[in-house]
């Protein structure tokens, strides 16, 4: 049911699709960035859903509780508790050392709100888990939601998120006053 209003929602706000990510990858991070608004939510989980690819992502907890809770888990919603240490990257790895398919979407700015850094828990996951990261967007310029190229992390962390940042030079938030171009 929840596919059926997903794959509805996202034809009838007019989007497009761009790129999938490949048939053989059933293990990776995606990259959800960037992300200044809720309404990237149901955008992107319509997009999964349309591309019948099961997703998980981080929310904060204060999202799960109920009744919004249920939806959030049932959408493959996983609560994080932003306040405390919680070794969330351990415990992402170890979701795909448990999974023989998962697609992990996570945005690096951890908020809606301008950052002047991305977190690099993404990579660190990747990295560890050895899985490939996706460059996944939502263009709100164009109305398209897409999925760039296939990122394997070198361990160079510094000039890996300069290649990866460049690729959303050119990407539209919803509200660009709560990005900062990254560098």
């Amino acid at each position: 049911m929840i596919a059926q209003i997903a794959k509805w929602y996202f034809r009838s706000i007019g989007w497009t699709i761009k790129g999938s990510i490949p048939p053989e990858i059933k293990k990776c991070v995606v990259v959800a960035a960037p992300h200044t608004t809720n309404y990237d939510y149901p955008i992107a989980l319509s997009v999964f859903y349309t591309l019948n690819l099961p997703v998980r992502f981080l929310g904060k907890k204060q999202l799960f509780r109920f009744p919004l809770g249920i939806l959030m888990r049932a959408t493959g919603g996983i609560p994080v508790d932003r306040s405390k240490n919680n070794n969330l990257v351990e415990y992402m790895v170890s979701l795909f050392a448990q999974n023989d398919q998962l697609y992990l979407l996570i945005p690096p700015e951890g908020t809606r709100k301008a950052v002047k850094e991305w977190k690099t828990g993404f990579y660190r996951v990747a990295e560890t888990a050895d899985v490939p990261i996706i460059l996944g967007y939502l263009d709100y310029a164009k109305k398209e939601a897409g999925f760039g190229k296939v990122f394997y992390p070198t361990g160079n962390i510094e000039a890996d998120m300069k290649e990866i940042k460049a690729f959303y030079k050119n990407v539209t938030p919803k509200y660009p006053d709560k990005y900062r171009a990254v560098e």
